[in-house]
């Protein structure tokens, strides 16, 4: 699992889901997206749309500094890349080290988390990228909801 911030929660993907780690760059609005759709960049020839986690999760006002990252991730056969405040590193887990995500989730659907990761103190909130992005498509007229 990769694990990356989102103010003082720290969450996990799939290694496999990830391509590739980038700073923060400017990207183009789309208008009439959804505010967690911050816009899309041009990444060697594909268009890449950009989701802001912290506003996918309602984590409070994002602000964009030196340690802000773009995860771009691989799932639902496109690419996406994700905002999130820091990685922080790459963790394996094992069946025993996760437990299964609680009833009662607020934040988001249930649906979207795979469980809880546990490392010595650590606890990762882990998430099925593939479901949590599912809804997130942009042609050329611009974002769409499915």
């Amino acid at each position: 699992m990769l694990s990356f911030t989102l103010g003082s929660e720290e969450y996990g993907i799939g290694i496999h889901k990830v391509q590739e780690i980038r700073g923060y760059e400017a990207v183009t609005a789309i208008p009439e997206s959804p505010s967690y759709l911050k816009g899309v960049i041009n990444l060697r020839g594909v268009i890449v749309p950009i989701v802001d986690m912290r506003v996918r999760f309602c984590t409070g006002t994002p602000t964009y500094d030196a340690t802000t990252v773009v995860i771009i991730v691989n799932c639902n056969e496109r690419v996406t890349g994700i905002v999130v405040d820091s990685v922080s590193d790459v963790v394996a887990l094992t069946t025993e080290q996760i437990r299964p995500a609680p009833e009662v989730v607020a934040a988001f659907d249930a649906k979207t988390l795979i469980g809880l990761g546990t490392l010595e103190k650590r606890m990762l909130i882990l998430l099925d990228i593939d479901r949590l992005l599912a809804d997130i498509d942009v042609g050329s007229s611009g974002a769409l909801l499915r």
